[in-house]
């Protein structure tokens, strides 16, 4: 067994080498992130003076994802890492650690910003993103980590062009969500609206998987306090995510007679969704949000 494992991963390295969907350009940096929403952001930070590859595809969800050897050996060889960090890729935090303690240049985007929120009686809330102003700020962070280690790429330019783009959006959530003059309450899968929310001062009064992270399981009694809560609030549907499992939502939805929306959070949208960027995504979010709770 000893012999097979270090076997295994020379062939996936030599895959790697000899060509794959996951194969960088040989022309330019190469900047590997982490989630397609940070694939999006970064992309357009870099337009075409860098070749970003993105481990997660469309639809995973990023607290259970865990990197092939092939993807370590893409992220070993690139000018610069890029995750969310703040516990939502799990599985990729112990290889991001090493790679860092290898010298990698690894940015973990979110720790870097300034107005975090944490989940009642846990960790830092990692969902920054539901905030786009949360990412006018983290535009800045790549810029900066960018001039540190690829200068002269012009970077700064093109972020400014994002930021502003990133403020309009952010005006145009809060148009849409104006008119909710009443029933500014949010129930949903697990705790990944809490940026959202306080940015368009709407509150989250419950959820079906407890904490930031999908992994967690669900008590009896925590499901039946939901249901309660659900009962008292009068709220008309529950959010869900468009990268997890759907039977408990609806299953709880069923017993309060609500329905079930669902929202792309952990990843961008496939084609013809929507919800194809970032922009998009919280775009088409915001929109389901203000038609269930209407």
């Amino acid at each position: 067994m000893e012999r097979v494992l270090p076997l295994l991963l020379l062939v996936a390295l030599v895959a790697a080498a000899c060509g794959s969907d996951d194969e960088p350009a040989d022309d330019g940096p190469v900047v590997v992130v982490t989630t397609t929403v940070l694939g999006d952001i970064v992309s357009n930070i870099v337009g075409d003076r860098a070749t970003v590859e993105v481990l997660l595809p469309v639809g995973a969800d990023p607290h259970e994802f865990r990197a092939s050897a092939q993807q370590v050996a893409l992220m070993e060889s690139s000018d610069l890492v890029v995750a969310n960090g703040l516990g939502l890729e799990q599985g990729l935090d112990d290889i991001l650690d090493s790679l860092r303690g290898d010298g990698q240049s690894v940015l973990r985007v979110g720790e870097q910003l300034s107005a975090l929120r944490r989940i009642e009686g846990g960790p830092i809330d990692p969902h920054v993103w539901m905030d786009p102003l949360q990412i006018v700020e983290a535009t800045a962070v790549i810029v900066a980590e960018l001039d540190r280690i690829l200068p002269g790429g012009g970077w700064g330019d093109r972020g400014d062009d994002y930021a502003a783009d990133l403020v309009a959006l952010d005006l145009e959530i809060m148009g849409l969500l104006d008119d909710l003059s009443a029933g500014r309450v949010l129930v949903t899968n697990h705790d990944s609206l809490g940026y959202f929310a306080a940015r368009y001062q709407l509150e989250v009064v419950g959820v079906v998987v407890p904490g930031g992270s999908t992994l967690a399981e669900p008590s009896s009694s925590g499901l039946a306090d939901l249901v309660a809560i659900i009962r008292q609030t009068g709220v008309s549907a529950i959010f869900a995510e468009t990268t997890e499992p759907m039977a408990l939502v609806e299953s709880v939805a069923a017993e309060v007679d609500v329905s079930v929306v669902e929202l792309f959070i952990g990843s961008v949208g496939g084609p013809g969704s929507g919800a194809e960027t970032y922009i998009e995504m919280l775009r088409t979010d915001a929109t389901l949000i203000a038609a269930g709770l209407a």
